[in-house]
C-alpha cells in the first residue's frame, strides 16, 4: 500500500508518531488519572494561600499587607519528595540535586512504565529531550551554606546536578538510555518543542523509542505575587483566557515527559496508544514585532499552518486547539487572529472548533507549559472529551470570534466523531518568539487481544523493599478491581515484560481478576506460586512505584 493510499483509507502514514506513555506531577495531580479527574470536573488548581501559609514560606510580611499583593499560585504537592536509591543516589547528592532534576528523573521513570517498555528490555535506541526552568535552588538553598560550598565546591555542586545543561544527560546516564539526550530551552515553549525534536529523531532513526517534556517548580513554593499593570501575572490570582475580564496568569509548578514511538513500531508491538501525533512544526518570531517580549500574529500562524501541512489535514477537519492561553488581554486576541489566520489557508468552517487553555486549571508552569497541554489533549482524545476551559464568562471584547472558526469551550463536551477521526492541535508560544504547535489525531482502534490457552495466569511483580513490594501488590490489586476488562493475560505480560526486575519479588497465580486481587490482598503466596515462566500477552498498564521524601541533610521513609 502506498503512502497516498496508506493515509486515504486509514487515517495512518508512515510519518505519524504514537504517544505510548505519559506521566505528570501537576497542581493539584500526582499522576495523569488524577489530572484527568480534575481537567473533566473543572476543578481548579490555582489557590488562595493562607497567611500561615505565606509566613510559614518566608514571604515578608510587610507585603501581605501591600494593596497589590495577590496570595494565589499553583504549587506543586511533595516537589521535595524523591527516592534517592531507587536512582542511586547517596542522600547528600539527593539532597544538594535540584528538586526540578529530581521530579525530571522520577516523571521519565513513570512515563516509561505507563509506557510497558524497561530500558533494559527495549530493543534499540531512547532518546532523551526536555527542559528544566531557572534553577533558584541552586543560589537561594545552595550557595546560601558556606560550609556546604566549600566541602563540596562549586563545579560538583553545579554539575551533581543543578545546571541546566545536565537535564536529559543525567536522565540518560541513570538509565542507561544510549540515544540522542538534548537540552531545550525555548522559555514557555520549551517542552513542545522537545517533543518536536524527539519526533524528528524518531522520523530519521536516531533513536526507536523518546521521551520528550519538561519541568519547572518555582521556590519558595506557597508564596504570592505583586501584581503590576500590563504585566504577565494577573490581578485576581486566577487566569481568565479569552475572556473579557483577561489580565494575566498565575504561574506554577510542575513536570511532565511523554513517551514517543513511530506509529507502526508501537501497533507491532501491542502498545497502548494514547493519542498520535500527525505532524509538527516551529518557528521563531524574528524580528516582525512590537518587541523582543510581543508576540507575532504571523510567526504563530506560519508554525500553525507549518504542522498542518506536515500533518497532511485540513483546518476544517480539526475539531479542537489547545492554546496556550496565558489570559492576557493582548495575548489572547493575538494568538486567536494567527490561528484564524493559519485555519483560513486550508479551511472555511466558522465556529466548528473549540479552544481552551489548561493555564486557567494550574496556571502558567514556564518550560513544562506544552507538555501539560500535550498530555491534556492527548488525555482528551483518549476518553472522548473536551475539558472546559475556567474562568470565562464572555469573551474578550478584541477577540473576533464571530468570524472566526472558534468557540470557546467552557463546559464538559462530548467530543464526537464526524466525518474523520477526532483531531486536535496542541499551541505553545516562548517568550522571545519560539513558536511550536502539534497536530494529534485519536489514537487507531486497537484489535482484541487473543483468547489465552491458559486457565490461569501468572502475575510478577517486585520492589526494591518489602515496603515496596506491599505497595506494588496493593496498588495492582486496586487496578484488577477496577478494570476487570482488561484481559488478565494481558495484564500478566506488562507485568514481566514492561516491569523492571527488582531485589524483592512476589508471584501469584489467579485465573480471575478477582481472584488475583483476593491473593494480593491477603499477602500471603499461595502454594505453587513459583512457576518458571509467564505466558506474554500485549497489554500496558501503570503500577506506581515507592517514593521518599528527601531533606537538605538527608531522607525520610514515608
Amino acid at each position: 500500500m502506498d503512502s497516498q493510499r496508506d493515509i486515504a483509507e486509514t487515517g495512518i502514514a508512515e510519518t505519524d508518531i504514537a504517544i505510548v506513555g505519559m506521566a505528570a506531577h501537576l497542581p493539584g495531580a500526582a499522576d495523569i488519572a488524577t489530572y484527568w479527574t480534575n481537567l473533566r470536573e473543572g476543578r481548579r488548581a490555582i489557590r488562595r494561600f493562607t497567611e500561615d501559609e505565606l509566613r510559614a514560606a518566608g514571604e515578608d510580611p510587610g507585603l501581605l499587607r501591600h494593596r497589590d499583593y495577590v496570595p494565589f499560585g499553583a504549587p506543586l504537592d511533595g516537589f521535595e519528595m524523591f527516592d534517592a536509591e531507587f536512582f542511586g543516589f547517596a542522600p547528600k547528592d539527593a539532597a544538594i540535586m535540584d528538586p526540578q532534576h529530581r521530579q525530571f528523573l522520577e516523571t521519565a521513570w513513570e512515563a516509561l512504565e505507563t509506557a510497558g517498555h524497561v530500558p533494559q528490555n527495549f530493543d534499540g535506541a531512547i532518546g532523551v529531550f526536555g527542559g528544566v526552568g531557572m534553577g533558584s535552588y541552586f543560589y537561594v538553598n545552595l550557595c546560601s551554606n558556606p560550609d556546604l560550598v566549600d566541602n563540596t565546591g562549586l563545579f560538583l555542586l553545579r554539575h551533581t546536578g543543578n545546571d541546566k545543561d545536565f537535564l536529559t544527560t543525567r536522565l540518560s546516564y541513570v538509565l542507561d538510555l544510549h540515544g540522542p539526550s538534548v537540552n531545550v530551552q525555548t522559555a514557555c515553549s520549551t517542552s513542545l518543542v522537545a517533543t518536536h525534536f524527539a519526533v524528528q529523531a524518531l522520523l530519521g532513526g536516531e533513536c526507536d523509542m523518546a521521551l520528550a517534556g519538561g519541568v519547572t517548580i518555582e521556590l519558595p513554593q506557597k508564596r504570592g505575587y505583586l501584581y503590576r499593570e500590563n504585566e504577565i501575572l494577573s490581578p485576581d490570582g486566577e487566569c481568565h483566557a479569552f475572556d473579557h475580564r483577561a489580565q494575566g496568569t498565575v504561574f506554577g509548578s510542575g513536570a511532565g515527559v511523554v513517551v514517543l514511538r513511530r506509529l507502526g513500531d508501537a501497533i507491532a508491538d501491542g502498545d497502548h496508544i494514547w493519542a498520535v501525533i500527525k505532524g509538527s512544526a516551529i518557528n521563531n518570531d524574528g524580528a516582525g514585532k512590537a518587541g523582543y517580549l510581543a508576540p507575532s500574529v504571523d510567526g504563530q500562524a506560519q508554525a500553525i499552518a507549518e504542522a498542518q501541512a506536515v500533518a497532511g489535514v485540513g483546518s476544517d477537519s480539526i475539531d479542537y486547539v489547545e492554546c496556550h492561553g496565558t489570559g492576557t488581554y493582548l495575548g489572547d486576541p493575538i494568538e486567536v487572529a494567527a490561528l484564524t489566520q493559519a485555519f483560513s489557508a486550508s479551511g472555511s468552517k466558522q465556529g466548528h472548533c473549540r479552544i481552551g487553555s489548561v493555564k486557567t486549571n494550574i496556571g502558567h508552569l514556564d518550560t513544562a507549559a506544552g507538555v501539560a497541554s500535550l498530555i491534556k489533549t492527548s488525555l482528551a482524545l483518549h476518553h472522548g472529551q473536551m475539558p472546559p476551559s475556567l474562568g470565562y464568562e464572555k469573551p474578550n471584547p478584541a477577540i473576533d470570534f464571530e468570524t472566526s472558526p472558534f468557540v470557546v469551550n467552557d463546559t464538559l463536551t462530548a467530543w464526537a466523531r464526524g466525518d474523520h477521526p477526532r483531531r486536535a492541535g496542541v499551541n505553545s508560544l516562548g517568550v522571545g518568539g519560539t513558536n511550536a504547535h502539534v497536530v494529534l489525531q485519536e489514537a487507531p482502534l486497537r484489535p482484541a487481544s487473543e483468547q489465552s490457552d491458559w486457565p490461569f495466569q501468572i502475575l510478577t511483580l517486585s520492589g526494591r523493599s518489602k515496603a515496596a513490594l506491599e505497595e506494588n501488590a496493593k496498588r495492582l490489586a486496586a487496578h484488577l478491581r477496577a478494570h476487570p476488562e482488561q484481559p488478565l493475560a494481558d495484564i500478566a505480560f506488562t507485568l514481566k515484560e514492561g516491569r523492571r526486575a527488582f531485589e524483592k519479588r512476589r508471584v501469584v497465580v489467579a485465573a480471575s481478576h478477582d481472584e488475583a486481587a483476593r491473593l494480593l490482598e491477603e499477602n500471603t503466596p499461595p502454594p505453587g506460586a513459583y512457576p518458571r515462566r509467564a505466558r506474554p500477552a500485549r497489554h500496558r498498564l501503570p503500577v506506581p512505584r515507592r517514593r521518599r521524601a528527601i531533606r537538605r541533610h538527608g531522607t525520610r521513609s514515608l
